[in-house]
């Protein structure tokens, strides 16, 4: 299986410049153990403009491309985000079941436009917080990250391995040139 990384422009997902090509990627929604975070950062949509809410601004992305391969996620919150995060992080996450809804967008520097090169298709997909060496991949930091000043912004860290049903991801290499991968295998 082909692996998908993207690494997105942070400085271009919070202050989006149209004359800009970077990557850029959103965390649309995001629920941990039950537990929503807010979609309270105002962010520029590439594709057409517009402004949306999202609950934070993808750094990077990483996916193996196989069914039961994790995603591994880095991206910015906010505030309130971060404290949601750090209570979850310091009790005992008993449950780790995850819903998660994003976005990456690249730039087509043939068609001249931005088009979605990764994403749920604007379905949140469902995992379980993934565990490497008995720990759960699931981190927040406690300092702001300095690339952006302003909103106040705090990297979090979060793998998640697909649960036990088939969901699809949709991908596209171009403007035009778009596929499903599956991600995730159905039992029973």
């Amino acid at each position: 299986m082909a692996a998908n990384n993207y690494s997105c422009d942070i400085r271009q997902g919070y202050n989006f410049e149209k004359d800009s090509q970077e990557t850029v990627g959103h965390v649309n929604s995001l629920s941990i153990g039950g537990t929503a975070f807010a979609a309270d950062t105002g962010v520029t949509v590439p594709t057409d403009l517009s402004t949306t809410k999202v609950v934070g601004v993808i750094s990077s992305f990483t996916w193996e491309g196989g069914y039961a391969d994790p995603l591994y996620l880095t991206f910015n919150v906010s505030i309130d985000n971060k404290t949601t995060a750090s209570t979850l992080k310091h009790t005992s996450l008993s449950k780790t079941d995850t819903e998660i809804s994003f976005t990456i967008y690249q730039y087509d520097p043939k068609e001249k436009v931005f088009y979605k090169a990764f994403h749920t298709n604007d379905a949140a997909i469902k995992c379980l917080v993934n565990k490497s060496g008995g720990k759960l991949d699931f981190d927040i930091s406690d300092y702001n990250d300095t690339t952006v000043e302003s909103p106040l912004n705090y990297p979090l860290v979060l793998s998640g391995m697909p649960q036990a049903s088939q969901q699809e991801l949709q991908m596209a290499t171009s403007n035009t040139q778009k596929l499903t991968k599956q991600f995730g295998v159905g039992v029973g």
